[in-house]
């Protein structure tokens, strides 16, 4: 069906300049250009969208013989970045669902995976193809004039997060929509219409390249929504294939999730490294050898050096985390022990370490959580804002 968007509330002076830019000069080239995506979405919600993706008939080549600033990304499916100053539009060319046989490059063992999903298709194949009706809206803020194929105006005023097409079908053709499902449902509060929590679904993530689930993790959980993402995945099996060693339920990770909300909320500075270093947490403490002891006990930092690395590594198989966080998680764990200790020599070096900080939130956090005492934590925070003499005669004050 094709809409007026103004009663919907829906305005060109609500997009992004530079998007109603790339739909013209589009268009003005004879070619078909639309807004989509999460983008309409958000605008049909009144929300400010993040981001405004353009589909198009034209191919990227051409795409990229139109914008002088534009380059071609992409090795699953080549996409055009047009550049905008800081700004980049992303401009993609309409494709289908992928034919019906599914032996991908003569492989029979694909199991229903979509491992190459690069046909070019129609306007209308381009909605079919798309994982959720919600998303799969389109919009030229020329005619103003939005364009819906499968119904999804209709679940966005009833608030459902629907597949399109039959949901066990999409999600076996890429079991990452489960955790975009998840997603969407924390980010939106929708229900979701299908119940995906089958578990032989659930255990087909582990086909999924570990960068790719990275990326999924860093969207789900850095976008100021994670506490409920978090809830919603709790009450399925998939922690137990992504996160495997994470006890359920635990506080610590209740209220990490819930500090990073935070921080995105006020537009602080937030990484995957240190959800992740709170996620395995636990493992890395049953890691280190000596039982019962701190991180770095009796057996000296070695020990947790060794435990903190043989955790990382097993966590790497799943989720490919980049080597800067690994090595970020490692710092704020092994920074723990000085920071529990308070070892009058250590305390100056500590407070050096470029690794400070982040290591100074977790203790706090486990202090919230009931794993640390509070004076351990409020000791670090007054050392911070102490004059030279305080601070010397704080540490002086500690047991050498």
């Amino acid at each position: 069906a094709r809409l007026d968007a103004k009663p919907l509330n829906v305005s060109r002076e609500r997009v992004d300049p530079n998007a109603v830019d790339v739909v013209a000069k589009l268009k003005g080239a004879g070619f078909q250009a639309w807004l989509v995506g999460g983008c309409v979405r958000d605008l049909l919600l009144g929300a400010r969208p993040k981001d405004f993706d353009v589909a198009t008939n034209a191919t990227p080549e051409q795409v990229r013989g139109l914008f002088r600033r534009s380059r071609l990304v992409g090795r699953r499916f080549k996409i055009t970045h047009v550049r905008y100053g800081r700004d980049v539009i992303e401009v993609s060319t309409f494709r289908r669902a992928p034919s019906g046989d599914l032996r991908i490059n003569g492989n029979a063992k694909a199991n229903g995976l979509i491992l190459r999903d690069n046909a070019y298709g129609t306007l209308r194949e381009d909605a079919f193809r798309r994982d959720f009706t919600v998303n799969a809206l389109y919009y030229d803020p020329h005619e103003e004039q939005i364009l819906d194929y499968v119904g999804g105006l209709k679940d966005i005023k009833r608030q459902r997060l629907r597949f399109i097409g039959d949901a066990r079908q999409r999600l076996r053709e890429d079991p990452v929509r489960l955790l975009r499902a998840i997603r969407f449902q924390a980010k939106l509060g929708f229900g979701l219409d299908a119940a995906v929590e089958d578990s032989r679904m659930v255990a087909r993530l582990r086909e999924i390249p570990g960068a790719r689930l990275f990326d999924e993790f860093t969207k789900m959980f850095l976008g100021g929504y994670a506490a409920e993402a978090w809830r919603l995945l709790e009450g399925t099996p998939i922690p137990s294939v992504l996160f495997p060693a994470t006890p359920k339920g635990t506080r610590l990770v209740q209220l990490a999730m819930e500090n990073t909300d935070r921080r995105v909320a006020n537009g602080q500075p937030v990484t995957p490294g240190f959800l992740l270093a709170v996620l395995l947490w636990e493992n890395f403490r049953a890691r280190v050898k000596a039982p019962h002891s701190e991180p770095g006990g009796a057996n000296g930092g070695d020990a947790a050096e060794l435990a903190a690395q043989s955790v990382l590594a097993d966590q790497r198989r799943i989720i490919a985390m980049p080597r800067r966080h690994s090595h970020f998680i490692q710092d704020v764990w092994l920074l723990q022990r000085d920071l529990r200790e308070r070892r009058p020599k250590r305390v100056p070096k500590v407070l050096q370490h470029p690794k400070f900080r982040a290591a100074y939130d977790f203790l706090l956090l486990c202090a919230e959580a009931g794993l640390v005492e509070p004076a351990v934590g409020q000791w670090w925070t007054d050392i911070q804002t102490a004059s030279a003499e305080e601070r010397d005669a704080m540490i002086n004050a500690l047991n050498p």
